[in-house]
């Protein structure tokens, strides 16, 4: 299995050179790994809390990366089960990288992230008002997987920043950096109000990736929407399966 991370969770091309894709010679279509940037981890009954630390993650799990609070705790934690939680911060609601199921609040987490990407969506129309739908990012590197010699890197990264579409959400970002459009859910924005809420909603709580406990990864085979969406309904399905006392953990690849 192949693990890709983007540095700022954009599923889009990075002015960075990239390296020269191997010829395919399989006569099978060549699809490009999805971007992981985090990782929804569910810990073994035998592992010690107190020896669960950022610097460990590879040693027990094999994953390269750092806790992540963005997990909502129940209101109002007794002190004996704030003493459960993995990196607990101080607020309203309290976040978290993790805890035992039973002290997440996932269902309203849930619920504000849907809310917040509907807000979301209508931002975006408003944006791209009178642009025509364009192909998102997975498209074009696809094309270039499958013929390099003919479709270069570059020429796919060019083809598609200049889509009118994709100028028009970087003009809003450029003027509203704090709030951005996150040029890499083109595709979810494109598929409706209500499909990108949902999206967002399952994402909030299930990641890019699951680590389940037995050591099964769930992922997207690629970052297409439809790749997406069927990772978030097993990813989903899995958490709901869980038991209350399954301890969860929010990793930053």
């Amino acid at each position: 299995m192949t693990i890709t991370a983007s540095r700022n969770g954009q599923r889009v091309p990075t002015p960075a050179p990239q390296p020269a894709a191997p010829p395919n010679n399989s006569g099978q279509p060549v699809r490009p790994a999805a971007t992981i940037t985090t990782m929804i981890v569910c810990l073994p009954d035998g592992l010690s809390s107190d020896a669960l630390t950022a610097h460990q993650l590879h040693r027990h799990f094999s994953v390269d990366g750092t806790l992540q609070a963005r997990l909502w705790t129940m209101p109002k934690l007794r002190p004996w089960q704030r003493r459960q939680m993995f990196d607990l911060r101080k607020g309203t609601p309290a976040y978290c990288a993790g805890g035992p199921a039973r002290l997440l609040n996932l269902t309203g987490l849930r619920y504000a992230a849907g809310v917040g990407a509907g807000i979301r969506h209508q931002q975006w129309r408003q944006a791209v008002q009178g642009t025509k739908p364009a192909q998102p990012w997975v498209h074009f590197h696809s094309r270039h997987l499958n013929d390099p010699s003919k479709y270069s890197w570059d020429t796919a990264a060019a083809d598609f920043w200049r889509q009118p579409r994709i100028t028009a959400m970087r003009m809003h970002n450029a003027v509203n950096p704090l709030v951005p459009l996150q040029i890499g859910e083109l595709e979810m924005l494109q598929a409706g109000a209500s499909a990108y809420q949902h999206y967002s909603a399952l994402t909030a709580i299930c990641g890019d990736a699951l680590l389940t406990e037995q050591g099964h990864h769930i992922t997207p085979d690629t970052d297409a929407f439809s790749d997406r969406a069927t990772y978030l309904e097993h990813a989903s399905h899995y958490l709901a399966g869980l038991a209350d006392d399954q301890r969860l953990l929010a990793v930053t690849l």
